[in-house]
């Protein structure tokens, strides 16, 4: 058994099946190390699972495949780290120290649904245990204060050496708006030097403590908040939002184009507004085409990480300030948020594997 490979441990636990763990994100560099003396195997895995996951039931299932696929073994130790695994980078520590990884969700022109998304694939995370934030960088339309039912304003203290900001929190996740700033019916007619100042404050003046993922709201388009952005603070990662529609992904295409030529790595499309199930016969219609968000993903080499159907559910609930996983925690299109932010971590983890809380447990399988 001494000469077991990374690749034959590899496809040995991906024929394990369970529902928090997504198989298809196990790649090569999970495996951080193994070792085999005397048909005793010890194996150091580092894999992204929702809190909610049972990590015991996951390294029996991981124990029991290998011994499955390798009769020889006759002791196996499973090392889990499931940790949020962090982008690494000088620029992004000094400006958020206690954030671990930053995500843009864009799209390239108004009316997709990209707010909504951002909003529930945020408080999806939150929900699965990791620690969240989300800036409302869309400064002339800010709808995140009423997507997540907030109305009071964000309250201003003094630390050592400036003024500090602090963000209000719902549903788990921590949150900044220009909404929170002025009143709901002053509009924010400002030149774009100044909402893009107002995008740099919210990274360096609030007071975001540790967080797992913040997540970036963006404006439609490809104009001076985008590129503040990414000039600003190195980003993780984008996601993209569409709807199936050609002139919808026309202007994804651009979206998506301008974060690769800023290096920003694209960690998916999300297709918004997919199908539409009829209440009374259960048949689904395409309202505004198909396929498109997938063949886009196709065509430009990046993940596709899903698709939401329309339901007039998630309207109801952002405009009541309930996102869709506590408005209908049971429904499909709940489960659809949760299985898409899910997506979303796992590719985040393999980005960070690729560019840059650990449980242990013994498991002997000796034949009795």
């Amino acid at each position: 058994m001494s000469d077991l490979t990374k690749n034959e441990i590899l496809n040995a636990l991906k024929k394990i099946d369970d529902d928090n763990f997504n198989k298809d994100f196990l790649i090569l560099n999970s495996i951080k190390k193994f070792e085999i003396k005397d048909n005793n195997l010890s194996v150091d895995i580092s894999i992204t699972l929702p809190a909610s996951a049972d990590s015991n039931k996951l390294q029996s299932k991981f124990a029991e495949s290998l011994k499955k696929e390798f009769k020889e073994l006759k002791k196996i130790d499973i090392n889990i780290d499931a940790k949020v695994t962090t982008h690494q980078d000088s620029s992004k520590n000094a400006i958020l120290p206690g954030v671990k990884n930053t995500i843009a969700v864009a799209s390239g022109k108004g009316g997709v649904g990209k707010s909504t998304v951002a909003v529930n694939l945020a408080v999806a995370l939150a929900k699965d245990g990791a620690s969240v934030g989300l800036i409302d960088a869309d400064i002339y339309g800010p709808s995140i204060p009423l997507m997540l039912g907030l109305n009071e304003k964000s309250k201003v203290y003094q630390d050592q050496k400036s003024m500090k900001m602090i963000p209000l929190s719902n549903y788990g996740i921590k949150v900044i708006s220009i909404g929170l700033l002025v009143d709901d019916n002053t509009p924010v007619i400002w030149r774009g030097p100044m909402a893009s100042g107002a995008v740099k404050q919210f990274m360096t003046d609030v007071d975001w403590g540790e967080l797992d993922y913040l997540f970036f709201d963006l404006p439609p388009g490809t104009g001076d908040i985008q590129l503040t952005l990414v000039q600003t603070i190195p980003l993780t990662g984008a996601v993209i939002v569409t709807t199936p529609q050609e002139v919808s992904l026309l202007d994804a295409r651009k979206a998506l184009k301008m974060f690769t030529r800023v290096n920003v790595p694209i960690f998916g499309v999300i297709e918004n507004m997919s199908y539409f199930i009829a209440p009374d016969t259960g048949k689904k219609y395409d309202i505004f085409g198909n396929g498109g968000g997938s063949k886009i993903s196709a065509e430009l080499d990046v993940p596709f990480l899903g698709g939401i159907p329309i339901d007039c559910h998630i309207r109801i609930g952002g405009d009541n300030g309930i996102p869709a996983l506590y408005d209908a925690p049971d429904s499909e299109y709940a489960a659809v948020f949760t299985q898409l932010s899910r997506n979303l971590a796992a590719q985040v983890h393999i980005r960070n594997l690729k560019g840059n809380s650990t449980s242990k447990m013994e498991i002997s399988l000796d034949d009795e």
